[in-house]
């Protein structure tokens, strides 16, 4: 299964990172593929490090004005034009979506690719990766849209919250049947 991941590539506490490759382990060990923003950078570099590793495939679309910090011996890596052309490649490029921390350019990639899910223009199963409690407002803030009417759709065809990597793999796995 071709996995996109959503996540940044700042250099982040342990919190964030000892779980971060925990998932990316159990990736590559499940014989997935990562595709990711292509950095090799940050919390970016701990995922493809990991899923690479442990056996994974890694496909990179980074973006021309970023294509400085893109991964070196990664199995595919594309340049996309601009952040608009990039997105689109990484939901071509994937069977099923992880949204883990990050800023505001995760939080735009998360927020596209749910609103293409709301309208039908995509199917594939998104999971928001709750490391440390990062998006418990953000899960508030959905449940409160879903509880007054905001979504046409019931939340739980929307996006699935995993506390853990071990809850996000088994659900993509389960959605893909591949468990």
């Amino acid at each position: 299964m071709n996995i996109c991941v959503f996540l940044s590539a700042a250099d982040l506490d342990e919190r964030y990172t000892r779980p971060a490759r925990e998932f990316a382990e159990l990736i590559g060990k499940g014989g997935h593929t990562l595709v990711w923003g292509g950095s090799d950078s940050g919390l970016m570099k701990v995922v493809a490090d990991g899923v690479q590793e442990s056996g994974g495939r890694l496909v990179g679309v980074s973006v021309d004005f970023l294509s400085e910090f893109a991964r070196p011996g990664a199995d595919e890596m594309v340049i996309a034009k601009d952040l608009a052309e990039r997105k689109a490649l990484l939901l071509a490029k994937s069977d099923a979506v992880v949204i883990m921390v990050g800023g505001t350019g995760t939080l735009d990639e998360a927020t596209e690719i749910l609103e293409l899910k709301k309208h039908a223009l995509h199917t594939k199963p998104v999971v928001l990766l709750n490391t440390a409690g990062f998006y418990d407002g953000l899960k508030q803030q959905f449940r409160r849209m879903d509880e007054e009417g905001f979504l046409p759709l019931p939340l739980t065809d929307l996006v699935f919250f995993a506390e853990d990597g071990v809850g996000a793999l088994a659900y993509l796995e389960e959605s893909a049947g591949v468990r």
